[in-house]
């Protein structure tokens, strides 16, 4: 489970990485100033639970279920946060209005939410 999850971590972070140089290079003169303030916002929280992710492959305070259950909330919530914000700022590019996909983005949030509470509660749980 440990190297599923840090294979995990590395791609979410490889593509954060591509994804805010893109950002800051090609997409810079294609978005508005707010359009690529939510282009980055999806970058950062991308790129935090890549990290989220490192820290979960090599702890030992979570059992393997929980490890399971806190991976598929981070993959789910960054697909639907980030993924989304990267759709909804990139409609100048693509021509597509991607509006109606809006609705997913507070529910990726809600995931990744989910997958930190996780982590505390099992933490919080363990005995000493």
């Amino acid at each position: 489970m440990e190297r599923k999850i840090i294979s995990v971590a590395a791609l979410m972070g490889l593509t954060a990485i591509i994804l805010g140089a893109f950002g800051a290079h090609a997409l810079k003169k294609q978005l508005s100033i707010e359009e690529l303030g939510a282009f980055e916002t999806g970058v950062k929280y991308q790129m935090y639970h890549a990290l989220f992710l490192l820290f979960l492959g090599v702890t030992t305070l979570l059992n393997e279920k929980s490890k399971k259950r806190v991976l598929q909330l981070v993959i789910f919530g960054v697909l639907f946060f980030s993924g989304s914000i990267y759709l909804l700022t990139t409609k100048a590019i693509s021509g597509i209005d991607f509006k109606f996909i809006g609705i997913i983005t507070p529910i990726g949030g809600a995931l990744l939410i989910g997958a930190w509470s996780l982590l505390f509660w099992n933490v919080w749980k363990v005995k000493r």
